[in-house]
């Protein structure tokens, strides 16, 4: 073997995927991963902890990326606003061109439990994260962190909207969608007299 592999994270992670698919997660191994992949293990712990990472590995980068796109927002952008930007900057630079990667990533984590566990794990951090970046801006810390949810919200709704068959839109205008759509719930919310809950 060479000892550089061209796109070696790109090739595992399409070894990964497919084997998952095939036999199931639980039941795939690193060795198989690597084999698929043309790769060794090696190679593999190279890039990833554990046959997990190969699904999560890219959560840091896209929690990176948000939060610096956070940061350059102007000033003048309401906060809500300021998050579903920086999730479209991010989106376009690491899920556009991988539409389809990021759909079987999805079907693999619905199918499992202990996946699904570890998604809403890193969701949590994400939240938390721009949560950070927004009160760094000035936004007081539960203002943050209520505007951080929403956009997290607003960011599972397009995800799921975008992993669809039938769908073709690019994810920075199904954000939009979702974020008008938040709005609309909101505004007929605050239209309508709230009823105390009952103690």
């Amino acid at each position: 073997m060479p000892r550089w592999e061209p796109d070696g994270v790109g090739r595992l992670q399409a070894a990964a995927f497919e084997l998952f698919a095939e036999q199931g997660f639980e039941r795939t191994t690193v060795a198989e991963i690597a084999q698929r992949a043309g790769l060794t293990q090696r190679t593999f712990f190279n890039h990833f902890a554990d046959k997990r990472e190969v699904l999560f590995g890219l959560g840091s980068e896209f929690q990176e990326e948000i939060v610096r796109e956070i940061a350059a927002c102007a000033d003048t952008l309401p906060p809500l606003d300021v998050v579903v930007r920086a999730l479209q900057a991010a989106s376009d630079t690491m899920f556009e061109e991988r539409r389809a990667a990021v759909t079987r990533r999805q079907e693999i984590i619905d199918a499992n439990p202990e996946l699904q566990e570890r998604e809403l794990s890193k969701q949590a951090a994400l939240i938390h994260a721009i949560a950070a970046a927004l009160h760094a801006r000035g936004l007081d810390p539960e203002t943050a962190l209520l505007t951080a949810g929403a956009g997290m919200l607003v960011q599972q709704t397009a995800v799921r909207r975008w992993t669809q068959p039938a769908e073709s839109r690019p994810l920075r205008e199904l954000l939009s969608d979702a974020l008008h759509s938040l709005r609309t719930v909101a505004t007929q919310t605050t239209d309508q007299r709230v009823v105390p809950l009952e103690t």
